[in-house]
């Protein structure tokens, strides 16, 4: 069987540099106070679409309430005087180059003006400071691209868990954020157990690790294609869960995962146990490499 998703034609990425410094010229900071691996693609870029800079008051800035994951970075977005927005609108085919300038970018600003950079897409704020290194050259989705919703059915009940036992919660529904931002639809994985969230996320990982590779090399072959028809199966390596969950390579056995379009939202992708597995997800879910290592 296979699955067919829509590819769009162009994608957005927007970073906001929170900070109590009055911004100035900004075109003084982007590109000169940027790294070097993306100085020359932001000075082509700057003003056009795909590189704008833009600087609120933070009472009069449309970024002042974000969805973000934390209650820290929400008090600092409402409390800085100042938001500076670094945004960049792109052709698919030019991801994920131009996300990373963007972002390279916004490093540069908050370097300047010693501000935090927030991901509105990801929910979270960038890590960054003087001493760390800038936006790589290279792209490694594991760099910060992607983060999380997690939701809990408040009408289930979740026993204590155990791990030999098998009264298991179904309560828990983790969506990736981060993934449409290089036209890919994001991930979701529902029905797992409260106890098994970190196992959730590194399976959702390595999938959408395998999922973006796939997806980067074919549009590049494919420029202006309306939508994309894979494998509804996919075949993960041991060695994909230990690039992100530090779990030992076990053996060369693959995980398998089934790739199904939501009913409810037709724009994510759902994962889950391959047809003819004889078992709930959670069954299913105890056989991921980080599991079976613990």
């Amino acid at each position: 069987m296979k699955i067919t998703y829509p590819v769009p034609a162009e994608t957005t990425s927007v970073f906001v540099v929170v900070t109590d410094r009055t911004p100035t010229e900004l075109s003084s900071i982007v590109p000169w106070r940027m790294g070097r691996p993306h100085r020359r693609t932001a000075m082509e870029a700057l003003g056009t679409p795909r590189l704008e800079l833009e600087a609120f008051r933070a009472a009069q800035s449309p970024w002042r309430r974000m969805d973000l994951d934390g209650d820290d970075i929400r008090k600092q977005v409402r409390r800085a005087r100042h938001h500076i927005v670094v945004s960049s609108i792109a052709p698919v085919t030019a991801q994920p180059e131009a996300a990373q300038v963007a972002r390279a970018a916004a490093r540069g600003v908050a370097e300047a003006y010693h501000g935090v950079i927030v991901d509105p897409l990801t929910g979270t704020a960038l890590t960054h400071c003087p001493q760390c290194p800038g936006e790589r050259q290279e792209f490694r989705l594991g760099d910060d691209w992607l983060g999380w919703t997690s939701e809990v059915d408040e009408t289930g009940s979740c026993p204590p868990w155990e791990p030999a036992a098998s009264g298991l919660c179904s309560c828990l529904r983790v969506t990736t954020r981060g993934l449409r931002r290089f036209g890919l639809p994001e991930i979701m994985l529902d029905g797992a157990a409260c106890a098994h969230s970190l196992c959730t996320v590194d399976i959702l990982r390595a999938v959408a690790d395998r999922l973006l590779l796939g997806h980067l090399d074919w549009i590049t072959g494919h420029p202006g294609a309306p939508c994309r028809t894979i494998g509804e199966h996919l075949r993960i390596g041991q060695a994909d869960f230990a690039v992100f969950s530090g779990s030992p390579d076990l053996d060369d056995e693959p995980f398998r995962v089934r790739l199904t379009r939501d009913a409810a939202d037709r724009s994510c992708l759902r994962i889950g146990p391959p047809d003819g597995f004889d078992g709930t997800v959670n069954d299913w879910l105890c056989r991921t490499p980080g599991i079976l290592a613990a």
